[in-house]
């Protein structure tokens, strides 16, 4: 006799009460991922009422966003949406149909294209121009989506010499500056198929790209590194820090020591969006500082920093199902919606390119669908 499917654990959170005022004042969403959980989650601010708004995926890690498109990494596959706005009138009225107090979208992301790529432990992604770079952990390397093959890769460490799907060195993060990708971050200088476990406390690392040659040496399982402001940002994640990269010295600086292991970072004017993970003890977050604190000293969420001050200015803590973030990316729409199951309304809208579109019947460009 089979056994009875379990129940999901409910998706709480709380937050803190300037959150929606902080998103609304920015103009700005904020999309999160959690492999560990299944979601792809909105925060979007509703009528100065924070709106936590979840969408399912296989294991989503890593977030790509550029112009109108939105790339999700998953298991095992790429996903791409575009965003057509003319189509939120359509969600607009499905939404309102039942809502005490309506609601307006400005953003609405369709499905356009998967990929699969097979087990490449997708991390961070980033959009070159038209193409898709993307952190292909297993093989320790980049690599760029391709029309033909699983992927393409584009460049490796100097000190891994093979193609190998060992994760050697954990790559996982990377960083644009001037519109490319510039430097990368990994747990462990190591060409020894999951080699970087031996000295994960502090073997990480950042590098660059252009150089091949290694800025910062002595992390604690970075993540995350961002350009912006002119600084190179990173998370050391296993200390729970955020800071930047002293330029002339090459040494990190902290800015913030939060409550959790930090993974995902965004930034919004003087604010940097962080994800928390609240990491429990096992072989991957064993032996590092953030797990040795108690486990109520450590949560999951996105936390709001003043990269000037360093002061926590607002969180979201997610509660029960939630325990891990991975990708934490600001978009620029207040309340965007992303479309992956709703078989009637992806069957009715299309997208075409302008010269079609002259041709198309003006009662159905007027209705946008």
């Amino acid at each position: 006799m089979s056994q009875p499917e379990p129940t999901p654990q409910p998706l709480r959170s709380i937050h803190t009460s300037n959150l929606p005022e902080i998103l609304d004042h920015l103009g700005i969403s904020v999309m999160v991922t959690t492999y560990q959980a299944g979601r792809l989650v909105m925060l979007r601010s509703q009528h100065g009422l924070l709106n936590t708004h979840f969408r399912s995926f296989d294991k989503p890690m890593g977030l790509a966003i550029r112009g109108n498109r939105l790339a999700v990494g998953a298991a095992t596959s790429i996903w791409e949406f575009h965003d057509l706005p003319a189509v939120c009138t359509k969600v607009d009225a499905k939404a309102n149909e039942s809502a005490e107090t309506p609601v307006t979208h400005d953003a609405c992301f369709l499905p356009r294209t998967t990929h699969w790529t097979g087990d490449i432990q997708i991390h961070e992604m980033a959009w070159v121009d038209e193409e898709l770079w993307v952190v292909n952990t297993r093989f320790s390397c980049l690599c760029r989506r391709s029309d033909t093959y699983c992927f393409d890769p584009v460049w490796r460490p100097k000190f891994i010499d093979r193609y190998l799907p060992a994760d050697c060195c954990h790559l996982n993060g990377l960083a644009m500056r001037d519109d490319r990708v510039r430097y990368v971050t990994a747990l462990g200088e190591t060409n020894e198929p999951g080699g970087w476990r031996a000295n994960k406390r502090d073997g990480g690392l950042l590098i660059d790209v252009d150089t091949d040659e290694v800025i910062t040496r002595g992390l604690s399982m970075p993540h995350s590194p961002r350009w912006y402001r002119d600084r190179l940002w990173v998370l050391q994640s296993g200390e729970g820090g955020f800071g930047f990269i002293d330029a002339a010295t090459g040494r990190y600086e902290s800015v913030a020591t939060l409550p959790g292991f930090t993974r995902g970072l965004s930034f919004a004017g003087p604010l940097a969006f962080i994800g928390l993970s609240q990491v429990r003890e096992s072989a991957v977050f064993g032996g590092i500082p953030i797990a040795e604190r108690e486990l109520e000293q450590r949560t999951c969420g996105v936390w709001v920093v003043n990269i000037e001050s360093g002061e926590t200015v607002a969180y979201i803590k997610f509660e029960d199902a939630v325990q891990e973030i991975f990708a934490v990316e600001v978009l620029s729409a207040r309340y965007p919606e992303l479309v992956n199951d709703d078989r009637d309304l992806l069957a009715g809208s299309f997208e075409l390119p302008d010269s079609a579109l002259a041709d198309v019947p003006p009662e159905l460009k007027d209705e946008r669908c």
